[in-house]
């Protein structure tokens, strides 16, 4: 049961931000790519992609490795284009809750994210929102590829109560991928595992009247 909660941290892609990796693989697969999706999905990521993610490297290194894949020259466009492929939009649902919700909790985001994407989800959440960054809707925000750590490592979820002084067992943390989950309960951090029939705008408000 979720109850005396004070904190909620949320996960990005797949809870608040929609995202289809499939997009993504299709548009690789268009430039030649025909398995990136055994690289890359919600519960898989090959070492390159999870050091990408931790930021260790560089966007051109990036670019470089799906070159190879490619297997042949290919303009960085295109490939930032395929590989942002799979972020699609911020629902104003989502966006009102977040601005209802930080009038009576402490809100905080947790990604595991890249610089490529990172510049593109700004854009395309700012164009749509009036805030300067999608960290004006949190007390703070988290990207793996800033901190240099990533999910589901323990450290982390450490650094994250650690660096706000918030107790786990008043804290919610909500995650579409059941890894990220199963490491923050080990914390004793209270957790909701997102379905995908489920809602985030209209689950939410009735896991808190559970307080």
């Amino acid at each position: 049961m979720i109850k005396n909660i004070r904190n909620i941290i949320f996960d990005l892609g797949g809870v608040l931000l929609n995202i289809d990796y499939q997009n993504s693989i299709n548009a690789f697969h268009n430039l030649g790519v025909n398995d990136f999706g055994q690289a890359f999905s919600k519960t898989i990521q090959n070492t390159m992609m999870q050091n990408f993610e931790r930021g260790a490297l560089s966007d051109a290194i990036f670019r470089k490795h799906l070159v190879d894949l490619i297997g042949r020259e290919t303009d960085s466009r295109l490939i930032d284009l395929a590989w942002n492929a799979m972020l699609l939009d911020f629902p104003v649902s989502r966006y009102r809750l977040l601005l209802e919700l930080k009038n009576q909790y402490k809100l905080y985001l947790l990604s595991n994210t890249n610089s490529i994407h990172y510049r593109a989800f700004q854009e395309l959440i700012c164009k749509a929102y009036p805030i300067q960054l999608l960290d004006d809707l949190f007390d703070k925000a988290y990207y793996s590829h800033l901190i240099g750590m990533r999910k589901p490592d323990a450290e982390i979820f450490h650094f994250v109560l650690q660096d706000q002084a918030i107790l786990p067992e008043e804290t919610l943390y909500i995650d579409d991928s059941p890894q990220h989950i199963d490491a923050a309960k080990l914390l004793n951090i209270q957790t909701h595992h997102l379905q995908d029939n489920e809602e985030i705008s209209t689950l939410l408000p009735n896991l808190l009247r559970l307080r």
